[in-house]
């Protein structure tokens, strides 16, 4: 199993038990295919945005590190995309 760290922005006006709805998703994720998340933090609450995402000026940025194998990285990123919460998703893999 690779080590990989993503970063996600979530939209800012969502309440909060939506916003934890969302960062469990995104936990869930990672352990419904075969990975473990070793940490999940929140790194920004609301910070502004360089250039607007779909109409947003700014967003909450979402920083987790895990374990998982190679395969299922592309199935992750596809469950990531087709969730409305999720603005951007950045995911790379840590050289050892």
């Amino acid at each position: 199993m690779n080590k990989y760290e993503a970063m996600f922005i979530v939209k800012p006006d969502l309440s909060e038990e939506d916003k934890k709805a969302a960062l469990s998703q995104v936990n869930d994720v990672i352990t419904k295919n075969k990975g473990t998340v070793a940490e999940a933090v929140v790194w920004a609450e609301r910070r502004k945005l360089c250039f607007p995402i779909k109409k947003y000026q700014e967003g909450i940025y979402y920083l987790v590190n895990f374990e998982a194998p190679p395969e299922s990285i592309t199935e992750i990123r596809y469950l990531y995309r087709v969730n409305e919460n999720l603005l951007r998703v950045m995911i790379t893999r840590i050289e050892k």
